[in-house]
């Protein structure tokens, strides 16, 4: 392969961590790698920034850009600055209307919005070993009350197909939403998208979509793989996202991350 990125954008959870949260050694040295070799890394996850920061933690990265909640939050961190965390855009919608139209047929929904920087509100916990980033308790109508960069809804009482089909039902508008593997809701901002994401980053750093590497298992990594100059799938992802992937590399749980990384250093 004679083409090398210029920056490579990496999902996080069924990419560089497994369901648990935890990183091989493998593909901490295989990103790292990458990092060395002075191509620029970019963490894109629709995890919150206590989220992603805990990713880079995993890593040892202490600067660098990232894109958050799917698109809608870019940021830099670094551990020289007064203050770690640089929000630097941020995309935000009224998630109310389509809130409802979720609870009228969930109406057991766990809800949770993001306020950037801090984690999540959330109206109930979700189940104990699913959400990671940090969560205070409110009431729905409080949540729904101001514009939010993210939403995400939870169905404990359907199955992923059951849920999937619910959601597709509702003819949600004004709303980007994906569905994960477990019954598991996202809406953002319409139009906001890791990939939107991804060209903010790449306009500040003068770096070309074409020059992109992306890598990701999930529902919500489909823009970003179509965006890059080369979208690569994990194993173990949804064949609709192997479908417009330019390759596909092992799953998790082989370390598939490494071993497409491998290849530019």
């Amino acid at each position: 392969m004679t083409w090398r990125p210029k920056l490579v954008a990496l999902d996080v959870d069924g990419t560089i961590v497994n369901g648990d949260n935890e990183l091989s050694d493998v593909v901490r040295d295989a990103v790292n790698a990458i990092r060395d070799a002075g191509i620029e890394t970019v963490i894109s996850t629709g995890r919150a920034i206590p989220g992603v920061m805990d990713t880079v933690g995993k890593l040892g990265f202490t600067d660098g850009l990232a894109v958050a909640s799917n698109g809608a939050v870019v940021f830099r961190y670094s551990d020289d600055a007064a203050d770690p965390v640089d929000i630097i855009h941020s995309v935000t919608f009224d998630a109310a209307a389509a809130v409802r139209r979720v609870l009228e047929e969930v109406p057991d929904a766990i809800v949770a919005v993001e306020k950037v920087g801090e984690g999540f509100r959330v109206n109930r916990p979700f189940p104990e070993t699913e959400f990671a980033d940090q969560w205070v308790i409110d009431d729905v109508e409080k949540l729904i009350a101001e514009p939010v960069t993210r939403v995400v809804i939870r169905s404990t009482d359907h199955t992923p197909a059951e849920f999937t089909a619910i959601v597709h039902d509702l003819g949600l508008t004004g709303t980007n939403y994906f569905i994960g593997y477990s019954a598991w809701l996202d809406l953002a901002p319409e139009g906001v998208s890791k990939a939107s994401g991804l060209d903010v980053v790449c306009e500040r750093l003068g770096i070309a979509p074409t020059d992109v590497l992306a890598v990701g298992d999930g529902n919500n990594d489909l823009e970003m793989l179509q965006w890059a100059g080369r979208g690569v799938a994990m194993g173990q992802s949804p064949e609709s996202l192997r479908d417009v992937a330019d390759a596909v590399t092992g799953s998790i749980d082989e370390d598939g991350l490494a071993a497409e990384l491998s290849k530019y250093v």
